[in-house]
Parts: structure tokens; C-alpha cells; sequence
């Protein structure tokens, strides 16, 4: 199958200083993949790439086959939708208001949101088990609970893939594996090509397909879980020693510091 995503030896300079430099990667349809690795190894940076926000100094992105500078703004809405890391709001939104905001690729100017857009965000907000939150302002709810509604705006935009920049960051134990539990199931069911950037080693160990681990703007080291989230990668990549335990029922990992 032809991948969705190429990313072909992309560099990224910020004052002449390499953020980025040689990531090359493809991902596939219905695919779940985690992006790890230390703060400042370039891993938001590489997102902000992936969805246009920024263009590579060097090598290029290829969507559908088709170079990413090659779409619009608004074309490129419709494909990929960006939950990031920070979402403030300065205005008292319910629920259903922001997640019609995904609505907005899909809009003429001044145009309004019409009856299939109102069904579009429902089922959004139903998929994402929050459609009883939707007449609740943003600001009231929960952590958990408002970053389901960021999935569901995500959703609304009815992309082909979804970027996650830390979306369990804050969040407590219960609230961290229900989000990923959402994620991977929202990723197998619509079949949508899914890029996150964690720091929660456990989780990501545990729910994606594949691991890219980045040291110092570069890939260290990519591939299925054993081949990613080792002992030694760990050490050499975040400077500390680990123990990897591997839990012979499930064939999840645990990551625990010596």
C-alpha cells in the first residue's frame, strides 16, 4: 500500500541552527505512531513541519503523493488536523462551538455551518465519548474531559490525519490511558493516520504501531516496539539507566529508572 505520509530527509533551521536535520520516515493508513525522545530533540518542531505550520530548509513532505507546500492552508485543513500542545481560549465556548470550529476548512467565506456540518460535529462528539458535554463550556471542564473535545474538533475536520503534540500532558493516570485508549481505537475504526508526540514511554509502548526516536534533531533509532524501546536506546538517548520488563501475557513494556 502506498503510504499516506513521506517524509523524505527533511532538515529544519531556526538562526542558522539545525533543529532538524535528515528525518525520513513514511507512514501508512490506519497507522499509529509515536514520536519520543528528550525536550529539545525537535519533536513539535517536527509536527509543526508535518502540518505546514513551518517548511523544511531541506528535503520534503509528501502527502497523497503530492508535496505538502502544493495545498492550500484550507486544502490542507481538510487532511491533516493539529492538536497541540497548548489551546487557550480567550472566549466562554461551549463544547459544540469548538468543535464546529473544525468545521471551518469546509466553509465558504461568510458562510455559516449548515445541517451537515451540525451532524458531522455530533458524530465527532459521540466518537469521542463526549456528546453530553456538548452545551458545557470549555473552560469548566477537565483536563481529560477537554482534551476529548480537542479530538473531537480534530475529527470534525474530517482529516485523513491527526497530529498530537504531548495530548496526556497534566493529566492523571486514569485520564492519560483513556485518551490513548480513545486514540487507538478512533485510529483502527476510521482508519486514520495518527502522529504523537509523548513523553509517556509506558503508554506509547504499550498502544503504537511504531516508534521514532529522536536524540539532538536526528533519528536515533525507528521501528516496531522491541526494536525502539530498549535498555540501551534509552540510556544513550535520555542519559539514564533503565530496566525494560516485558509483560509475557500482553507483550506490553515497562520502563523503569535504576
Amino acid at each position: 500500500m502506498e503510504p499516506l505520509l513521506k517524509i523524505k530527509k527533511i532538515g529544519f533551521r531556526y538562526n542558522n541552527k539545525w533543529i532538524l536535520r535528515n528525518i525520513g520516515f513514511d507512514a501508512q493508513q490506519g497507522e499509529l505512531i509515536a514520536i519520543i525522545g528528550p525536550n529539545g530533540s525537535g519533536k513539535s518542531t517536527l509536527l509543526k513541519l508535518i502540518d505546514g505550520l513551518l517548511v523544511p530548509d531541506e528535503g520534503e513532505i509528501l502527502l497523497k503523493n503530492r508535496p505538502l507546500e502544493s495545498y492550500s492552508r484550507m486544502d490542507l485543513a481538510k487532511e491533516v488536523a493539529m492538536v497541540a500542545q497548548e489551546n487557550h481560549f480567550q472566549f466562554p465556548f461551549t463544547t459544540m462551538e469548538v468543535v464546529l470550529m473544525g468545521r471551518f476548512p469546509h466553509l465558504g467565506r461568510f458562510q455559516f455551518e449548515g445541517k451537515k456540518d451540525m451532524e458531522v460535529a455530533c458524530q465527532a462528539l459521540k466518537s469521542t465519548h463526549c456528546f453530553n458535554l456538548k452545551e458545557r463550556f470549555i473552560h469548566e471542564l477537565s483536563g481529560g474531559e477537554k482534551q476529548r473535545v480537542l479530538l473531537a474538533r480534530a475529527l470534525a475536520q474530517e482529516p485523513v490525519a491527526i497530529l498530537l503534540d504531548e495530548p496526556t500532558s497534566f493529566l492523571d493516570l486514569r485520564f492519560k490511558k483513556e485518551i490513548f485508549d480513545l486514540i487507538s481505537l478512533l485510529t483502527k475504526k476510521k482508519a486514520l493516520t495518527v502522529i504523537i508526540v509523548s513523553h509517556d514511554i509506558d503508554l506509547v509502548a504499550q498502544y503504537c504501531d511504531r516508534i521514532i526516536m529522536l536524540k539532538h534533531g536526528s533519528v536515533h533509532s525507528s521501528g516496531k516496539l522491541d526494536e525502539v524501546i530498549t535498555a540501551a536506546n534509552i540510556e544513550d538517548v535520555y542519559g539514564c539507566p533503565v530496566v525494560v520488563d516485558k509483560n509475557p501475557v500482553t507483550n506490553s513494556l515497562r520502563v523503569s529508572l535504576i
